[in-house]
């Protein structure tokens, strides 16, 4: 694993609990795990759990006890590394977005095809309980036809002018700021909800220009010089509008500037059948309402998707018992795990990193523009 902070940990998690949650078909051995302070690197090889640490990912990727690499360094490391992982023969598991940009997703994909290993992109929303429960009832037809697709990623941790300023605040390492960090979670949802995009509109703000250089971090949080300041380069806050090809309208919106938010991911999608509404902060609930149901006792339910009926819940504790954010990580390994070795049906793999990637590049293209995009454009 390249890598070894705020995804490190959470991905580190993942592979040392699935074997004890889940039966996967093969063992998941953490061999090493990578990065370039020693000092930090070795500590969280031995807090994680790792057998070993390296502080070159290219010799990482030689070793031949490796089979799989998992990227979860900023995101202007992705292309190199996985590039790399790709043609030494490893399987390949990436943090989102994808790359730096549409054009390196397309190349990193391309390889990935042609070399015909494993990929895939760590969009790990997905295979929450109650967001697979929301696909059910979508794909079941309850819901009808969909109309409207409402999706907000709202947090707060720019929202004081002294947070210093962190690498994702440099578009030259994170590729974009809000648009590329939560709305590609807001966008991987809707695809894997309601289908693809057909074309777009948006407009965005970068509220503070200019914030503490970094002097030390961990994680989303940091130390910043008292004197010297240098520029944000990327967005604060970033809303599209979207048509769907199968005929939804969509309304977007991402800001780590919405004061009291702290990760405030929803999805309130409507249909001709019925409607439903989910939210991270709640992540086990799934709010339905259907209009079939008789007047007098029509109206939203509350659905807690802790049962062994909804997918993957059966797996952790007995029912009523809640799970986190966490668990997201554990199943999305779970099931890449399986697809290495047996096979099986997955996504998201790098294609729908390079799907998101267009939706967000086609937004950036219409707020230069100011005019409506095509997806299909870019």
């Amino acid at each position: 694993m390249v890598g070894y902070k705020f995804m490190g940990k959470a991905h580190s998690h993942a592979y040392k609990d699935v074997g004890m949650f889940f039966e996967p078909t093969a063992d998941v051995v953490m061999k090493a795990i990578c990065g370039r302070d020693e000092n930090g690197v070795k500590e969280a090889a031995e807090k994680f759990g790792w057998e070993s640490y390296e502080t070159d990912w290219r010799k990482m990727i030689a070793r031949e006890d490796i089979d799989f690499v998992d990227i979860n360094a900023p995101s202007d490391a992705h292309k190199e590394i996985a590039l790399a992982a790709i043609a030494a023969g490893k399987h390949v598991f990436c943090e989102k977005p994808l790359a730096l940009n549409l054009a390196d997703g397309r190349e990193m994909l391309a390889a990935a095809e042609k070399a015909g290993v494993k990929h895939a992109v760590c969009f790990n929303y997905r295979f929450l309980p109650a967001v697979q429960l929301a696909k059910q009832i979508i794909d079941e037809g309850r819901l009808g036809e969909i109309h409207h697709y409402r999706a907000t990623y709202l947090q707060d941790w720019l929202v004081d002018p002294n947070t210093p300023l962190a690498w994702r605040l440099k578009k030259e390492v994170a590729g974009s700021g809000a648009h590329g960090d939560i709305n590609a979670h807001s966008i991987d949802l809707a695809r894997f909800l309601i289908g693809e995009f057909d074309r777009v509109v948006g407009h965005s703000r970068t509220f503070v220009k200019e914030r503490p250089v970094l002097t030390g971090s961990s994680g989303l949080s940091g130390t910043g010089s008292a004197t010297e300041k240098g520029e944000v380069t990327v967005d604060d806050a970033t809303g599209f509008l979207a048509d769907f090809k199968n005929g939804a309208m969509g309304m977007f919106v991402a800001s780590r500037f919405a004061a009291g938010r702290k990760n405030h991911n929803t999805f309130e999608i409507h249909g001709s059948k019925g409607s439903i509404r989910w939210d991270l902060e709640k992540l086990n609930e799934l709010e339905v309402y259907f209009r079939e149901d008789e007047p007098n006792l029509a109206g939203f339910r509350r659905i807690l998707a802790t049962e062994p009926t909804h997918k993957y819940a059966g797996n952790w504790w007995p029912t009523g018992h809640i799970i986190g954010y966490e668990h997201a990580f554990v199943h999305i390994v779970y099931e890449f795990v399986q697809h290495m070795t047996t096979n099986s049906p997955f996504a998201p793999t790098f294609l729908d990193g390079v799907k998101c990637q267009e939706v967000l590049e086609a937004v950036d293209l219409s707020i230069e523009r100011g005019a409506w995009v095509s997806v299909d454009e870019v």
